[in-house]
């Protein structure tokens, strides 16, 4: 336990300069058989030590723009630190009252943090496609019942196939909690190559008999925002669930300036968003909200044990409330971070990222070899490598190569995507630590590679 510490500080005053990725060499030191006897704790701690922190990848830093990854809050990783410390079981009440009172307020914080009715409820799990994954299972649940059946008794032999309607902006792991949920990932109807389709929509739910709708809150390659009102609006004419996909573009929220972009969303039924993302709260740590919260108990309560508390039971806890049973506190990153930094904190770390993604995008605009491929509403700037003279037919190459460079060179780290079909890259600034330093040392890297590898 010392010489984590002893190598945490050090570690972490380092990440405002440390490459984000140096090479993965090292890793082979890790590599072996099960030993027959083992080395001790401390020679294996000094060794973990130091192959990690010099092969990891040091996405805890400020210049790591790839996926939609936030550092961690000094505050979130002190309580992490302790999580592993206490060791807690989050399955019930009978197992930690410690966890599952502090697994309420943090539940109570986030809904505040968001400005959702008192009346919605939630269960924290380990990340947005389980958040998304509990929301449409009770949306399963749900929808069995409009035609009958009790699922969780039942299954779901017998009944049609659940009609599930979303835009162009559906997120794989939306489709991947379909799956694993027995729908299938190709379920999903999309109407509209973007955003929805308000008509479409309108017009597929008066044919289809009970369904849902997957609403994106924040798309990931360009931060875009499905019409939360309008697709409420017209939810509410029609036998349907509304969920929303809030992953990280649920953030939106605690910025006037964005607020706008999550107007409708306390209509949806369920909502989905991650805390590893802006939140800045280690991994694995997802929240799922719903209007009626008693829906998570129908849909993922437990049969009887004779050694667990049953639903009813004062003894029960959130582990009724989700897909997990064990459980780990990850209750206790979150309330420390809320604790610590408040509303205020929080709204000033997304007013600044939202500066910062302006300011990507006004240097993109300037650049001569760089090319904006859409508007910048949230905090992910979608852009391309077009150098002057360049054919058009070579660019989606170029920015291939310009991707696997970034990721070898280190120095900042952002992967390609596809969208509008032109290879891009699509920074994402959601990391505490990132600022205007970072972002233009990002767009020096890009222009460097890119004329490295013409």
């Amino acid at each position: 336990m010392r010489a984590v510490f002893d190598a945490a500080v050090p570690y972490l005053d380092s990440l405002a300069d440390r490459p984000v990725y140096a090479g993965s060499a090292r890793v082979k030191e890790l590599l072996s058989d099960l030993p027959s006897a083992g080395e001790g704790a401390a020679a294996v701690v000094e060794r973990l030590l130091s192959v990690g922190t010099a092969a990891a990848t040091h996405s805890a830093g400020p210049r790591f723009f790839h996926f939609v990854t936030g550092g961690v809050t000094p505050a979130a990783l002190a309580a992490d630190w302790t999580v592993s410390l206490l060791d807690q079981n989050a399955f019930s009440r009978a197992a930690s009252e410690f966890a599952h009172a502090v697994e309420t307020v943090a539940l109570d914080w986030l809904r505040e943090l968001f400005g959702l009715p008192a009346s919605f409820g939630g269960a924290l799990v380990g990340s947005a496609t389980f958040a998304n994954f509990t929301s449409l299972g009770a949306a399963t649940h749900w929808w069995a019942s409009r035609h009958g059946v009790d699922v969780a008794a039942d299954g779901l032999a017998g009944l049609p196939r659940m009609p599930v309607f979303s835009g162009g902006y559906v997120h794989a792991s939306a489709r991947k909690a379909l799956q694993m949920l027995g729908h299938g990932r190709d379920s999903v109807s999309v109407l509209g190559a973007g955003r929805v389709d308000l008509s479409s929509l309108d017009r597929a739910l008066a044919d289809s008999g009970p369904a849902v709708v997957v609403a994106n809150a924040g798309e990931v390659n360009t931060g875009d925002f499905d019409p939360l009102a309008g697709i409420a609006e017209v939810v509410s004419r029609h036998d349907a669930w509304l969920h929303v996909d809030g992953a990280f573009g649920l953030f939106a929220a605690l910025s006037p300036r964005t607020a706008g972009l999550v107007a409708g969303l306390e209509r949806a039924d369920s909502i989905a968003c991650d805390g590893h993302k802006w939140l800045n709260v280690p991994y694995e740590s997802g929240f799922a909200f719903l209007r009626e919260p008693a829906r998570l108990g129908a849909a993922f309560g437990m049969p009887g044990a004779p050694y667990l508390p049953g639903a009813d039971s004062p003894r029960a806890g959130y582990g009724l409330l989700g897909p997990e049973s064990s459980r780990r506190a990850r209750c206790v990153p979150i309330w420390a971070t809320l604790a610590a930094y408040g509303r205020s904190g929080y709204r000033a770390m997304v007013e600044r990222h939202l500066d910062l993604a302006q300011e990507l995008a006004g240097l993109v605009d300037a650049a001569p070899d760089l090319e904006r491929l859409a508007e910048v509403p949230l905090c992910v700037v979608c852009f391309r490598v077009r150098p002057p003279g360049v054919p058009k037919a070579e660019l989606d190459d170029l920015n291939r190569r310009v991707g696997e460079a970034l990721l070898e060179d280190g120095r900042v780290f952002a992967g390609t995507t596809v969208w509008e079909g032109k290879v891009a890259l699509r920074p994402a600034i959601v990391n505490w630590r990132t600022t205007s330093r970072d972002i233009e040392l990002f767009v020096s890297v890009v222009r460097e590679l890119a004329a490295s590898v013409r």
